[in-house]
């Protein structure tokens, strides 16, 4: 429903292709825009949880340098360290 971004993904091009699509382009306006665009500043917040919880899967070295070779090892590392972060 809604697309959260940092100012870095600020462009025409980009917040078009995510209209296009049907979803809500949740990006702060960079300083020389000249048709700033309006911010959610509420759905935005949780923009930081989500960039808080990878800093914490980080943590884990296994799933940070990616040990595992397959797709479903992988993602059933990353639902035991999910499991271990929420649990923590």
């Amino acid at each position: 429903e809604a697309i959260l971004a940092d100012k870095g993904y600020d462009c025409v091009a980009f917040v078009d292709a995510i209209q296009c699509r049907g979803a809500e382009a949740v990006i702060p306006s960079k300083r020389n825009r000249l048709y700033p665009l309006t911010l959610d500043r509420h759905l935005y917040k949780a923009r930081n949880l989500v960039e808080r919880f990878f800093l914490k899967l980080k943590q884990f070295r296994r799933v940070a340098t990616r040990y595992e070779r397959r797709a479903r090892n992988y993602q059933a590392m990353l639902s035991l360290v999910s499991a271990v972060i929420w649990l923590a």
